[in-house]
């Protein structure tokens, strides 16, 4: 039976796999194959501290699905997946190529700073034919204004039309020194009416007071340790984000419950309480 090792890819020129990646753990828990062992490692200990940890990454990435899905089928074209990772496992570009029979029809383009996932996402970007409509751009989401007036991002968004801006389970990464509500005023002040803006972020306000919950509090202490610390917020911090644009109905949200396509299994519920996720549309 083949192990881990042997179905890991070939390491893209100039990447560390000494070294955990926030991306390639990310990876493994939605079950990719971008990940090397000492991802694997680290994704192991959090799922030990909280056992959830699969079920709510998992939970993020249909919720970025059903998101597109709903996006497109309002006419939207333009995506842009802030702090996207290794773009593999049900990622945009494949939901775009599975929805719309003409190629380039729509755009995609990829943001992560991190250059192990920048050197993934390229890889599987050639891999999948794709860089005529899709493009990485390595920049830091920090830096709005960097991020979208980059060449491959002026390449393939045109902002004087409706794009789907998405910041799915990164925003956790952002500290309160980053300020977090400059960050996503910026964005959304360039983006044109009809833009939709789709947020989670990992929280547990209203979460049990139990041994659960605990875990999930240890798991985050064992990120703080890593390039990628992690802050949790409650809903309150979370809402001014949207800012005066609408929120589409169900509003704020456990993820599972925005707009579902299934019912969600007792383990995906439990996961639930320790985020909030939301969309909203530039109105104006």
């Amino acid at each position: 039976m083949p192990t881990d090792e042997d179905t890991a890819p070939i390491a893209p020129a100039g990447v560390d796999t000494d070294k955990p990646s926030a991306a390639r753990i990310y990876d493994w828990y939605l079950g990719g194959t971008h990940n090397w062992a000492v991802d694997r490692e680290f994704g192991k200990r959090a799922v030990q501290l909280w056992p959830g940890m699969k079920a709510m990454a998992q939970q993020n990435r249909a919720f970025m699905n059903r998101v597109v899905e709903t996006a497109l089928d309002a006419g939207i074209r333009q995506f842009i997946d802030l702090g996207s990772g290794v773009p593999t496992v049900g990622n945009i570009h494949e939901i775009i190529r599975r929805r719309l029979p003409d190629e380039g029809s729509a755009t995609d383009v990829y943001v992560d700073y991190e250059p192990v996932a920048a050197a993934h996402s390229t890889v599987i970007l050639e891999k999948d034919d794709a860089t005529g409509w899709a493009a990485i751009v390595q920049r830091d989401l920090r830096d709005p204004d960097g991020v979208l007036d980059d060449e491959a991002t002026r390449d393939l968004i045109d902002f004087d039309e409706p794009v789907c801006l998405l910041l799915i389970a990164v925003m956790h990464f952002i500290g309160p020194h980053d300020d977090p509500d400059k960050i996503t005023a910026t964005y959304r002040s360039r983006l044109a009416p009809g833009s939709w803006l789709a947020i989670s972020h990992a929280s547990i306000d209203d979460a049990p007071a139990d041994e659960t919950t605990a875990g999930v509090r240890r798991m985050i202490d064992t990120y703080r340790s890593t390039s990628n610390p992690m802050w949790l917020r409650d809903r309150a911090e979370f809402v001014p984000w949207f800012g005066d644009w609408n929120l589409l109905e169900p509003g704020i949200t456990r993820l599972p419950h925005w707009r579902p396509d299934r019912e969600p299994t007792e383990e995906e519920l439990e996961a639930s309480s320790f985020g909030w996720g939301g969309v909203a549309e530039n109105r104006s």
